[in-house]
């Protein structure tokens, strides 16, 4: 992908989550922490999928896919934003930060569509569990994910490539730790109005899309426990939805907090608050939400101790 920097502006500064010295060094510190919990925590549920052939499931490629976006995802920006802390120029080239804001577009997008073919996964697996080895083949998994992968391509690309066309040549300095939509709208010279109608159109086709999948998914799910006359229904349901469920509502819940432009004057402010939690808290908690009331993954982890010791 080609970037044209039309502009006068070849470098962006990153103003980080606080200019206040104290909390300097114990961010870095907390945050490196999430860091390493997150790549520990989305590698070590990778690998236990590969090794383990009883979770070559379709449930857990899906899986093995959501670890592999959210480690991407938060290496996109972590490491810049660790150097932030402890640097007192934190400088990004324009051609960096527009690459930042590709692949955190994409891995974004490719998220809301795996946790969409996630959900369809569990209504297939519910309510039709007749069906579940045709309708989820390995082809019909594959297609799921390659369509997710491009769909979050064509999102990016998009967005990249529209930012890619405004002019900076005042101010530099974003007041963010990422190279993220708005913040970096509110330094253009130039118009930005069709920026705003293409960041309202990709996210509102990606959030209504996926969440109207997700949506009627459940309510199928959930009509058909209903007429289960026993509490072994709901039990099915909670023990096979509820990791998916929490994730979906911790994703798009701060998701939605984070991308969607609010009136008021404190919007950056704001949306670096909540970008916190989608971009640092949700992709080390996934891997926790997904083993640790997991039977299967506790029957892998306990395979691979064996292995291990004897």
């Amino acid at each position: 992908m080609t970037m044209e920097n039309t502009s006068s502006v070849s470098e962006f500064i990153l103003m980080g989550l606080t200019d206040q010295p104290k909390l300097q060094l114990p961010l870095f510190s907390l945050f490196l922490l999430n860091y390493l919990v997150t790549v520990v925590g989305n590698l070590f549920l990778m690998i236990l999928i590969c090794l383990n052939s009883h979770l070559h499931t379709p449930m857990y490629f899906y899986l093995f896919n959501l670890s592999f976006i959210d480690l991407c995802y938060s290496s996109v920006f972590t490491p810049k934003m660790l150097i932030s802390f402890i640097s007192n120029r934190n400088v990004i080239s324009f051609t960096g930060c527009m690459s930042q804001l590709f692949f955190f577009c994409f891995f974004v997008n490719s998220e809301c569509y795996v946790l969409t073919a996630m959900a369809y996964d569990r209504y297939v697996a519910i309510c039709k569990p007749l069906l579940y080895t045709v309708a989820m083949s390995p082809q019909v998994c594959s297609q799921l994910m390659s369509g997710s992968y491009v769909m979050g391509f064509a999102g990016a690309i998009v967005h990249t490539g529209s930012m890619t066309r405004l002019i900076f040549c005042d101010s530099n300095i974003i007041n963010h730790y990422l190279c993220d939509i708005f913040p970096l709208l509110q330094l253009s010279c130039s118009s930005t109005y069709a920026n705003e109608i293409v960041v309202s159109a990709v996210v509102g086709t990606v959030v209504i899309l996926s969440s109207l999948i997700i949506f009627i998914s459940y309510a199928l799910i959930l009509f058909n426990i209903l007429h289960i006359p026993s509490s072994k229904g709901w039990s099915k349901v909670l023990s096979t939805c509820g990791s998916h469920i929490t994730t979906v509502s911790l994703f798009y819940g701060f998701g939605l907090l984070t991308h969607v432009k609010l009136p008021s004057s404190g919007f950056v402010d704001q949306g670096k608050f909540f970008t916190v939690f989608s971009t640092n808290v949700v992709p080390m908690l996934n891997p926790l939400i997904y083993s640790l009331r997991n039977k299967d993954v506790k029957i892998a982890v306990k395979k691979i101790l064996k292995r291990i010791t004897n």
